[in-house]
């Protein structure tokens, strides 16, 4: 299966990517297209629930295949597995008006998005979130602001945390679309006083923020998986063009600072997939994970950032242009660094959790 799927990814969601970037209706067309024959190949949705349409992989096989699929941002998205923690979350927790969304979801018919950063609060402290959801007659009335909501634009619902607690919400506002580095798809959504009613609460009142953090668990390893991936996609192509390229006679590849970046990024992929491995195989598990999660998310930001970074430097201004997929590998490892929290937060968190098993 992991060669079924790289070769698709590379064959087909690759030379797409410049299409898919650019958003719009040539996109989607685009996008269904691929999905078209991502079924007909039987790589679509490996691992969702097979009794609503997907593969059925448990999450260990599926991690065995995430770093391949993710090699392009777009490829969750075009195999179908990008719904793969909504898909969890609602079987898990959800009320059957809940669940209901999951054949849909997991058909790739409907797309959902998430919701917990809000303007002029620090993401690294979901529990200081604004958005307030009030009791009322058969539910709740949510008020307030969120943004950096990825796929905002196109969803059918979003997952919101107010009050300490997660509802799913059909009725929501898109505010802007906010660039991210130049490029689209985060968004800023307002909810105006929507009425969501009692069937739409993910788990039980109160308990969001602990729904949340079993939910970014999981989120953080396919990212780092996928992270791994694109920079290894980079390393390739900094390899190819080290040994390809001639200057003054002779390949770039005989030149002491390349192979000087070579060296660096092959020492820091290795060091982040090993991290990495070892937090899914604990997430697969259902292990305390955190602390090789944390080392991990760090690990693979960083390391995106700097193999994308190294081989634009071995590509010169051809890597800077749109020629190559290094601009947008870059700009996804830089982001990789404050999204989803900043390495700081990481740094902190995992290091006070080390020092209290360490303490007397």
């Amino acid at each position: 299966m992991l060669a079924e799927v790289s070769a698709f990814v590379e064959r087909e969601v690759w030379p797409a990517e410049t299409v898919l970037d650019a958003g719009g209706g040539a996109a989607a067309r685009e996008l269904r297209r691929l999905r078209g024959l991502a079924k007909d190949a039987g790589l679509w949705a490996l691992p969702l629930p097979r009794e609503s349409g997907g593969g059925g992989l448990g999450l260990a096989e599926y991690f065995a295949l995430a770093e391949r699929e993710g090699s392009s941002d777009h490829g969750p998205a075009v195999l179908g597995s990008a719904c793969l923690l909504d898909v969890r979350m609602f079987e898990r927790f959800g009320r059957p008006a809940v669940r209901a969304l999951v054949t849909p979801l997991v058909a790739g018919e409907i797309s959902g998005c998430y919701a917990m950063t809000e303007p002029g609060v620090a993401g690294s402290d979901p529990a200081a979130a604004r958005t307030t959801a009030v009791r009322t007659g058969g539910g709740w009335v949510l008020t307030g602001r969120k943004w950096f909501t990825s796929g905002a634009g196109n969803a059918s619902y979003v997952t919101v945390l107010a009050s300490g607690s997660l509802f799913v919400v059909r009725d929501f506002r898109v505010v802007r679309e906010i660039p991210v580095l130049g490029a689209g798809g985060q968004f800023e959504i307002a909810l105006d006083d929507v009425f969501v009613p009692d069937d739409h609460l993910i788990g039980h009142g109160g308990d969001g923020l602990a729904i949340a953090g079993t939910r970014l668990a999981l989120g953080r390893t396919l990212r780092c998986l996928r992270w791994v991936g694109m920079a290894e996609r980079a390393f390739d192509l900094m390899c190819v063009r080290a040994n390809e390229r001639q200057v003054r006679g002779s390949a770039l590849a005989d030149r002491q600072l390349v192979q000087q970046h070579v060296f660096e990024s092959l020492l820091a992929i290795r060091s982040a997939r090993a991290l990495t491995v070892r937090a899914a195989e604990l997430v697969a598990a259902d292990a305390d994970a955190r602390t090789e999660i944390g080392l991990a998310k760090v690990a693979a930001a960083r390391t995106l950032h700097q193999v994308a970074d190294a081989a634009i430097q071995v590509f010169g201004a051809e890597g800077l242009g749109p020629g190559t997929p290094l601009p947008a590998l870059a700009r996804i490892g830089r982001a990789a660094r404050i999204l989803d929290g900043a390495d700081e937060m990481h740094v902190s968190d995992t290091a006070r959790r080390v020092l209290r098993t360490r303490a007397g």
